[in-house]
């Protein structure tokens, strides 16, 4: 099977031309072994480009190195629209694709350069979508109080399509993400798991961020997490609706937009490698 790899921002992905089928070629257990990086190629998951079922252009599933299935991913898919551009054969400049994923129409935008903006739709905010147990079903949930490993962290949730635990902090290196990462993940108020982001702000226009993804652990860079960081940052009255998010991989930029609501995430997709795998 012939893959392609990229990144975002080091956020790696296995790229999959699956345009023959309308279900994934490979399994969930295949994906963990190509995506072991010392048994296989190595990946953070693997991303298929499928056929789209209605009036969109194509359709993304992703597989987690665990082999879990995640709703969307804001650095795949921006991998996943340069990936598009390859098959096609032209990189169009200006070309806005809908998206079919498991979080409802993504919409990416080709800028050139390697650079993606990806309209990521409206926040998701009340506790019932994130999903969480933090507050009410019909509640927000801003600064509330968690406790993680008998330590009290106070934390806000915002889903964009995927469920994310924000939590504000005055140095992001004093976190040791390997040893609470998979603890705020696997929490018993997130019935469906959790990304969990450690924020830093800068300034009001600059955020640092570390990540640990649910299904993938650290990572050097999640889109949905950069956008989530925003939406906490505005409600919590920590920045402005038109942020930079510095990630350990690079940088993202991100506006809350007043007008519509939506989300709007710039940042890069860089092809890496292209390969044919055994499976």
């Amino acid at each position: 099977m012939k893959f392609t790899k990229y990144h975002g921002l080091g956020n790696d992905f296995i790229l999959i031309d699956n345009l023959s089928s309308p279900q994934p070629l490979l399994s969930p257990d295949d994906a963990v072994k190509l995506c072991d990086r010392h048994f296989g190629i190595g990946a953070d998951g693997v991303i298929f480009a499928l056929p789209s079922d209605n009036s969109n252009d194509y359709s993304m599933r992703i597989f987690n190195s665990d082999g879990s299935e995640p709703e969307m991913c804001g650095n795949g898919i921006r991998c996943f629209a340069q990936f598009i551009t390859e098959l096609e054969g032209i990189e169009k400049v200006g070309k806005t694709y809908g998206i079919n994923t498991l979080a409802g129409v993504i919409s990416p935008t080709i800028q050139g350069h390697g650079q993606v903006k990806v309209d990521m739709g409206e926040p998701q905010l009340l506790a019932q979508q994130i999903p969480t147990t933090l507050a009410e079903k019909d509640e927000k949930v801003i600064n509330k109080l968690l406790v993680v490993n008998n330590q009290e962290y106070f934390v806000s949730c915002v889903s964009m399509g995927n469920p994310h635990c924000l939590v504000f902090v005055d140095n992001i290196d004093s976190i040791d993400l390997s040893s609470i990462g998979s603890l705020f993940e696997c929490h018993s108020c997130f019935p469906q798991k959790t990304n969990t982001e450690f924020i830093q702000v800068i300034n009001s226009h600059y955020l640092k961020m570390k990540v640990w993804e649910r299904g993938a652990g650290i990572t050097l860079a999640c889109g949905t997490g950069a956008c989530a960081t925003v939406v906490a940052g505005v409600l919590n009255n920590k920045c402005e609706r038109k942020t930079t998010v510095e990630l350990p991989g690079g940088c993202l930029d991100i506006e809350w937009c007043e007008k519509d609501n939506h989300i709007y995430m710039t940042g890069p997709a860089t092809k890496v490698f292209v390969g044919e795998v055994d499976i």
